[in-house]
């Protein structure tokens, strides 16, 4: 079973892209420093936002989770995981993480790509303020007795 969502957001002068454990994109429009995890805002959608059928399969331990990061000519796909933990019900962030920490926030976990690990040129166009494509495709594999 597969599911797929967008969500549609910008860069901003502030971007850095140096968080070591996550990334980070937002429907707030303004940025400091200290967001350091934050790559896009001004986003269309938070997690409570995603389609109900995305959200049902992220919400399986056995969910594969690819997320195509999408700005100007440069392109990024990074692979998390879902879990049945997860309450997607954050009005206004979405949080891809290394590590297996859940909240409301959280879209993938055990990330293999973070903010700091982001090109540094991908981080450079967002940073001129480039629009951020987020396309996000779960699957969960079909178990044995389902495939027949």
């Amino acid at each position: 079973m597969k599911a797929r969502d967008v969500v549609r957001s910008r860069g901003h002068p502030l971007v850095q892209g140096l968080h070591k454990t996550t990334f980070e994109v937002t429907r707030e429009c303004e940025l400091t420093l200290s967001g350091d995890c934050i790559i896009g805002v001004c986003a269309d959608k938070g997690a409570a936002d995603l389609s109900a059928p995305f959200k049902r399969l992220l919400s399986d331990d056995q969910a594969v989770l690819l997320t195509r990061l999408c700005a100007g000519s440069e392109s990024v796909e990074v692979r998390s995981r879902g879990s049945s933990q997860f309450t997607l019900d954050h009005p206004t962030d979405l949080v891809w993480r290394r590590s297996g920490f859940v909240c409301g926030r959280t879209v993938g976990i055990y990330s293999d790509c973070v903010a700091r690990t982001l090109p540094r040129s991908f981080i450079d166009r967002l940073r001129q303020g480039d629009d951020l494509i987020v396309e996000l495709i779960v699957e969960v594999p079909a178990t044995p007795d389902e495939s027949c």
